[in-house]
């Protein structure tokens, strides 16, 4: 990849482990709304495969044509950190990822991108996570976030322990920003969701743990907040994340959290995952800097059972 090709020139609980399926009470974590309207904040769905879900959660949406138009340059931000199968769940789903590159092109995208700053190897993760195979399968560039050379460095107005960072060229330079986290549990972070997924996007994010993560995670939103998240929480990784040990840490929860709001998929992730999301100090730090709506009662909340 060469940097000219993508920079633009104005860029500068009831939770049980193993094959178990998660049977906690879904409309007590998301209630249905009594007002029904077409611009839903939140869309969560449960039930079924991971593409299916995401068709489903679109409807609600207007379609992903909602978010990209004809001509935009899209990129796809998953969680491909990891170098394990997608049976251990610790990177995103790649039936999902394909998905939205198909719903991306039916909706006019001139080009998707596909990328991760991945913590192992970045070729094994792409590969063996099974996002490399997919995304190009559905007629996404696969590009490698692992040189220094294609993150460009941006200023963090409104940080407060974060104030500055290199950021990847193709989200200085791309038109709509999809971010696509798995939903797990971090040791450091408390749980990895959407706003933590955004350190796959950054070059040093070693700065981030030794200065607060949690604030670190928060301040580097207001720089980028993504066009849209969609959080898999199809398998969730209950304990170990982020790399995960077996399958005997997962807990099968047929679940997709869709969002405009971060701060909001976040929240709605926390309480999926069996936690407050005032127990998750990044969503608090978040919520103060005014990302987005911490309260999940002041949404527009579609749930969905397949």
């Amino acid at each position: 990849m060469k940097r000219r090709e993508f920079i633009k020139s104005s860029s500068t609980a009831a939770i049980a482990f193993g094959s178990s399926v998660y049977i906690g009470n879904f409309s007590k974590l998301f209630p249905k709304n009594l007002n029904f309207a077409e611009n839903y904040d939140l869309v969560a769905v449960k039930g079924s495969e991971p593409d299916l879900m995401f068709d489903k959660a679109m409807e609600s949406f207007g379609g992903l044509k909602t978010f990209v138009k004809k001509g935009q340059t899209v990129v796809i931000k998953p969680n491909i950190g990891w170098d394990t199968s997608p049976e251990r769940a610790a990177n995103t789903n790649p039936k999902l990822v394909k998905r939205i590159i198909e719903h991306c092109f039916n909706a006019g995208a001139k080009e998707i991108f596909v990328f991760d700053h991945t913590c192992d190897n970045w070729t094994r993760c792409y590969a063996n996570s099974g996002i490399e195979k997919y995304a190009k399968e559905a007629g996404a560039k696969v590009v490698s976030g692992a040189s220094e050379n294609y993150y460009h460095e941006v200023q963090i107005k409104s940080g407060k322990n974060l104030k500055s960072a290199k950021v990847h060229e193709l989200i200085l330079s791309s038109d709509v920003f999809i971010n696509v986290p798995v939903l797990k549990n971090h040791g450091s972070g408390r749980i990895t969701s959407g706003m933590k997924n955004l350190m796959g996007i950054v070059w040093d994010r070693g700065y981030w743990h030794q200065n607060n993560l949690h604030q670190c995670i928060a301040d580097f939103v207001t720089f980028r907040k993504p066009d849209l998240t969609i959080v898999d929480a199809y398998n969730v990784m209950m304990r170990n994340g982020p790399r995960g040990s077996s399958v005997n840490d997962l807990a099968l929860m047929k679940s997709l959290i869709v969002s405009r709001d971060i701060l909001a998929a976040d929240a709605a992730s926390a309480k999926l995952f069996g936690i407050n999301p005032e127990d998750v100090p990044y969503i608090n730090y978040a919520d103060e800097l005014k990302i987005g709506i911490k309260d999940l009662s002041k949404l527009k909340i579609n749930r969905i059972k397949m």
